[in-house]
């Protein structure tokens, strides 16, 4: 039989390090933050990935002649789709009403390849980091995707959160 967690237990668990790990319980338990207290605001972020190819394979994207069809196109509703999904795909997510998804793919002829950046934004009282990087790593596996039969040494690199803005913690820029 499974017991209750007391009161004092389900306070977030403190590192040596520092701050709390919000997402873990006193006992190390999983645990979704209770976001119940907190104001709604403006929150905005940003994530940055790439998706490292040949030129060839680039060239091939860029003309449209992909067997696959519109690989740029096709990338970005995944990525956008993936950011309103988000809580369905990590377990402690809140599921959010988003105001705005960007999903902007730039082929990179000095990689060679494309380099995607996700903008999402929500009014509410959690941040939108995971909807991005969601967006971001969505968007990159679809480009891999559509591109597979073509290329197979295709790389998903750097996959990070650029900037956000709003909530308690304030601006982070990388």
């Amino acid at each position: 039989m499974a017991r209750k967690a007391s009161p004092s237990k389900t306070k977030s668990s403190r590192t040596k390090a520092g701050p709390a790990l919000t997402h873990i319980g006193a006992s190390g338990e999983a645990r979704m933050v209770d976001v119940s207290d907190k104001p709604a605001t403006e929150r905005l972020a940003v994530a940055e990935g790439r998706v490292v190819m040949t030129k060839a394979t680039l060239d091939l994207i860029v003309s449209g002649n992909a067997k696959k069809g519109d690989v740029l196109g096709t990338a970005r509703i995944a990525g956008i789709m993936a950011a309103k999904r988000t809580s369905e795909l990590i377990p402690l997510c809140h599921p959010l009403a988003l105001s705005k998804v960007i999903v902007d793919i730039e082929p990179d002829a000095k990689l060679p390849g494309c380099v995607v950046r996700a903008s999402v934004k929500v009014t509410g009282p959690t941040g939108v980091e995971m909807e991005a990087l969601t967006a971001v790593s969505v968007t990159c596996l679809t480009i891999y995707d559509m591109i597979k039969a073509v290329e197979r040494g295709v790389r998903i690199e750097g996959i990070h959160l650029v900037e956000k803005l709003g909530g308690k913690s304030g601006h982070y820029r990388a």
